[in-house]
């Protein structure tokens, strides 16, 4: 068997299979011996036909479906021999067979890029640091507020008081036509959400139930601006009553666990102290990675950022109830927006696992133990069932492996600080 390997760039590879007569007999014989059970020919016993008949009868038909098993196997044969590592799912792009004289076919696959590892260490990057201000806990403690609101049901918005106004949205044409299909019942209305449109903010804010309202507004998406015209139908109306923040509230929410505001107040200020740092380290990674994916230049595998795509649409039905995409998605379209951020992420996937493999990163057995010990009681399993899954799924190690790495990152990266937010 002859094979040529041919570079069609840095990760794209096609190999050429030229195969001679004597060198398909034996593959054509198994085949014939595979299919002569099946066959069955009067004045014969299903199975007993001779295999000259069989030959004589069926042999072309057999060996060409024998082609794609006898491809397969001499490009298997041959990934080993050389110690190639496709990558995705190789394709057959010719073949050219010619019964008695040669089998010739040519198979393209990609490879991972050798990546010459550049920058890594001694990155500059900034490191947001969040200072928790008064106002911080003010913010959080209105959400707790408004989590555990009353409704109350009004016929008209006062100023100065957050309401919530349920309503039908109908799109207008430019004269002021409803546009038939384009509209949307029970709508929900915060007035007090920031990113409400001051017009539809400004309209709602002096509405009654019964009352239908016309507004013009823009909105902004991505680089885009959209113009809207709509008639907005109040149903309902129900103002927002928010409880009291008192020492009551601090036991309602706590479950009795706190009971005095006093308590509360610092045992927030830690959460809101532990949050932020978290953003912080969270931040931090990611600009470390960002730094080393922008300082390397090499072609990835369209077969690997496929496979963050796939992920990707996965996740996405992971989110909804039934496990489905939601009808009418455009999964082309979806798939197209975030292909640069599937380049992005196969590019770091692959930097990932060289740093790891250049620095001579790796978990041991003891380290997977520890990590059992310390999370089997929080998960609710027995140390030894835990180690069992762990050291089967290879999650543990991939986690572990990962924080060795960022903290080799961070170790060897140059860190400046930068305070973000108010710190009054």
């Amino acid at each position: 068997m002859e094979v040529t390997i041919n570079t069609l760039s840095d990760v794209q590879r096609e190999a050429e299979f030229v195969l001679n007569d004597a060198e398909l007999q034996p593959h054509f014989e198994r085949a014939y011996k595979k299919f002569a059970p099946k066959v069955e020919i009067k004045g014969f016993r299903k199975g007993k036909v001779p295999l000259p008949m069989i030959k004589k009868m069926y042999g072309k038909a057999i060996e060409q479906d024998a082609l794609d098993d006898i491809a397969n196997e001499s490009f298997r044969s041959t990934l080993e021999e050389q110690n190639i590592e496709p990558i995705g799912r190789p394709t057959m792009t010719d073949m050219d067979f010619k019964r008695g004289e040669h089998f010739k076919f040519k198979i393209k696959y990609e490879v991972k890029p050798t990546i010459e590892l550049k920058k890594y260490k001694d990155v500059k990057v900034e490191k947001p640091v969040h200072t928790v201000s008064e106002k911080d806990v003010i913010a959080e403690i209105d959400r707790l507020r408004h989590i555990n609101a009353t409704m109350l049901g009004v016929t008209l918005v006062r100023d100065n008081d957050d309401h919530v106004i349920t309503a039908d949205v109908q799109e207008l044409a430019e004269d002021g036509m409803p546009l038939i299909g384009k509209k949307t019942k029970d709508t929900r209305f915060y007035l007090s959400d920031e990113t409400l449109a001051k017009e539809v903010r400004d309209a709602l804010s002096k509405s009654e139930v019964g009352g239908e309202y016309r507004i013009r507004f823009d909105s902004r998406h991505d680089d885009h601006t959209h113009k809207h015209h709509v008639a907005i139908s109040v149903k309902k109306i129900e103002k927002v009553e928010l409880p009291d923040f008192d020492d009551a509230f601090v036991k309602k929410i706590t479950q009795e666990k706190v009971s005095s505001k006093d308590e509360f107040l610092t045992n927030l200020r830690k959460d809101l102290g532990a949050y932020w740092a978290q953003q912080s380290e969270r931040a931090l990674q990611d600009k470390i990675v960002d730094e080393i994916v922008k300082s390397h230049d090499f072609a990835v595998p369209e077969s690997l950022v496929n496979l963050y795509l796939d992920s990707f649409v996965e996740e996405l039905k992971n989110r909804s109830k039934d496990k489905t995409l939601p009808r009418g998605f455009d999964e082309a379209k979806y798939r197209e927006q975030n292909k640069e951020s599937a380049v992005y992420q196969a590019k770091w996937g692959l930097l990932r696992e060289r740093i790891i493999e250049t620095e001579n990163l790796n978990v041991t057995d003891e380290e997977i133990e520890k990590l059992a010990e310390a999370e089997a009681a929080s998960i609710g399993l027995e140390k030894a069932q835990l180690l069992r899954y762990y050291k089967s799924s290879g999650a543990a190690t991939e986690r572990l492996l990962s924080n060795k790495l960022m903290t080799l990152l961070k170790e060897n990266a140059i860190v400046t600080e930068h305070v973000v937010g108010e710190t009054a």
